[in-house]
């Protein structure tokens, strides 16, 4: 019998913890939600390296790539909206913090998968894309959140709604999720986009979308 040793992918997951994720269009909030889907895509990797990047204004890396699946769930658990002071959504610096997070020698076998609501604030984006492309790094994004828009819930230490968050004018902030700019990511890398929206269904065709790259 032919034994096959099988090693994976290098999987990247940068998870958008801005406030923006705090919008309730996806039950019970946006970021939960993610955290979720982050945790059942661990629980699928099967000799898949994973690590974990949190950004919002600012980008770093919570979790380097690892095997240890457990630690990257206790990592995970810490993901939230209050880890980054800075706000925004730097999804250029995410990606530039994922990409050098890689195994700089290899040029396959890297997947970084992008879960957020797609609000960019700081731009750079296509030539983060580029380099990441160059370094041989595949973007899968996942879309989180309705095109239509939602407030973001303003809550006391209690949980109670106080308010929702407004700009400068006293108007209450609308965060939608654009898609269109996340699909551009992924088509100039190779990489697929998915509606989070579809639940379980996209997280489907994500891992099976990484599960088919060749494998090391």
């Amino acid at each position: 019998i032919l034994a096959v040793k099988r090693q994976g992918v290098d999987v990247m997951v940068a998870l958008d913890v801005s406030e923006s994720m705090l919008a309730e269009d996806l039950k019970p909030n946006r970021i939960t939600r993610a955290r979720q889907e982050i945790q059942t895509l661990i629980d699928r990797l099967r000799g898949d390296r994973v690590g974990l990047v949190a950004f919002s204004g600012e980008a770093f890396t919570q979790c380097p790539l690892t095997l240890d699946y457990s630690a990257a769930r206790m990592f995970l658990r810490y993901l939230d909206t209050d880890l980054i002071p800075v706000p925004g959504t730097a999804i250029a610096e995410a990606i530039e913090v994922a990409t050098q997070a890689f195994d700089t020698k290899e040029k396959k076998f890297k997947a970084l998968v992008l879960i957020t609501d797609g609000e960019d604030h700081e731009g750079r984006v296509e030539e983060a894309a580029r380099k990441a492309k160059d370094a041989g790094v595949r973007i899968f994004a996942v879309g989180i959140g309705t095109t239509k828009g939602e407030p973001i819930p303003v809550r006391d230490a209690r949980g109670n709604l106080v308010d929702y968050k407004r700009d400068k004018s006293g108007e209450v902030v609308m965060s939608r999720c654009d898609g269109a700019a996340l699909q551009e990511i992924c088509a100039a890398t190779g990489g697929r986009y998915f509606d989070g929206n579809a639940g379980q269904l996209a997280l489907d065709r994500l891992y099976e979308e990484i599960s088919g790259m060749e494998q090391k």
